[in-house]
């Protein structure tokens, strides 16, 4: 599982953040994962021991590194790449909590009205 020289996007791709290495890179790209708070480039190199604050859309993680890898493994073996922070832990619970208790508002919407749906809007609006 040692192995030096790994880029930051083929390891996260490795410690299953990312479904594809593509995606993985995008994110990279896009500013969404930085090391000791700073952004970086795909091609960075991971060290032992860096923190790493990843933001994948629906998640947001902050991890220290704790094993280099660029093979993609099972999910078991992944989860040995890196140790997840208290405040990051605490901060997906609080996340998903939110997520529970107040869903987006958007997810009723079921696209364009249908005849009996327009007309059941009509009714309300002749009250």
């Amino acid at each position: 599982m040692e192995k030096e020289n790994v880029r930051i996007d083929k390891w996260l791709w490795a410690a299953r953040f990312f479904k594809t290495r593509s995606l993985a890179q995008d994110a990279v790209e896009r500013g969404r994962v930085r090391i000791g708070g700073e952004p970086v480039k795909p091609a960075r190199a991971v060290k032992m021991n860096d923190r790493i604050m990843i933001d994948n859309g629906s998640d947001r993680w902050e991890v220290i590194v704790a094993a280099i890898s660029g093979s993609r493994g099972p999910a078991p073996v992944a989860r040995t790449l890196y140790f997840e922070t208290d405040e990051s832990i605490a901060r997906r619970e609080n996340d998903k909590a939110a997520r529970r208790l107040y869903p987006e508002p958007s997810m009723d919407i079921k696209g364009r009205p249908t005849k009996r749906d327009r007309r059941a809007m009509e009714r309300v609006g002749e009250e």
